[in-house]
C-alpha cells in the first residue's frame, strides 16, 4: 500500500481522525488527533508509505452519525487485514444495528464460534476502523461496557447517542 489521506474532524466526542486508502476505504479511525495513534492500529506491513492531509470520503458519514443518522457509517467502505475468523467477526460487527448491543458471548455465536469468546474480544480489540465497524456495540456478558481502544467515556457516549438504554451502560 502506498498512498493514503488523513483528516481529523471535530465531533462532540472529541477529535476523530480517519485514514483512507487511495480507493476511499477506511483503514483506521478513532477519537484522537494523533496520526501515530491511528497508524498504530495497523500492522507495519499494512501502513501506507505516503500520507497526505486532505478530505476523506467518509467525512460526510461521520457528520451524519453525529446528526443522528447512525447507519450511514455502515455503508462506508473499509479495508481490514486479518484471518478468516477476524474478517467474519468484522463483517458481523457491521450487522449489529444502531441501538442494539451484543455480549461477547452472543458475538462469538454470531461469528459461528460460540466457544470463542476470547477470540470475539480480540476481533473487537483489533478493529482499526472504529465507528465504521461498530465494535462499541459489544458489551461484557454481565452488561458492563468492557474495553474500548478510545476510552469508555467515548464508548458510553456512542451507545447513548445510538439510544441504547442506560441500564446497559454500567
Amino acid at each position: 500500500m502506498t498512498d493514503a489521506t488523513i483528516q481529523t474532524l471535530d465531533t462532540p466526542d472529541g477529535p476523530f481522525t480517519v485514514l483512507e486508502d487511495a480507493q476511499g476505504r477506511v483503514l483506521a479511525s478513532g477519537w484522537t488527533d494523533s496520526v501515530d495513534r491511528i497508524l498504530g492500529r495497523l500492522a507495519d506491513k499494512h501502513r501506507p508509505e505516503r500520507i497526505t492531509d486532505g478530505t476523506v470520503a467518509s467525512a460526510d458519514a461521520v457528520d451524519a452519525f453525529y446528526a443522528g443518522e447512525t447507519e450511514h457509517a455502515m455503508q462506508v467502505p473499509v479495508r481490514q487485514f486479518g484471518t478468516d475468523l477476524f474478517t467474519e467477526g468484522w463483517r458481523q460487527l457491521r450487522l449489529i444495528p444502531a441501538g442494539a448491543v451484543l455480549t461477547y458471548t452472543e458475538f462469538a455465536g454470531a461469528m459461528g464460534r460460540p466457544d470463542a469468546v476470547r477470540a470475539a474480544a480480540s476481533v473487537c480489540a483489533r478493529n482499526a476502523p472504529a465507528l465504521f465497524v461498530p465494535c462499541h456495540r459489544v458489551l461484557r456478558t454481565d452488561g458492563t461496557l468492557g474495553g474500548f481502544a478510545w476510552g469508555l467515556d467515548v464508548k458510553r457516549a456512542l451507545l447513548e447517542r445510538e439510544s441504547v438504554g442506560t441500564t446497559a451502560l454500567v
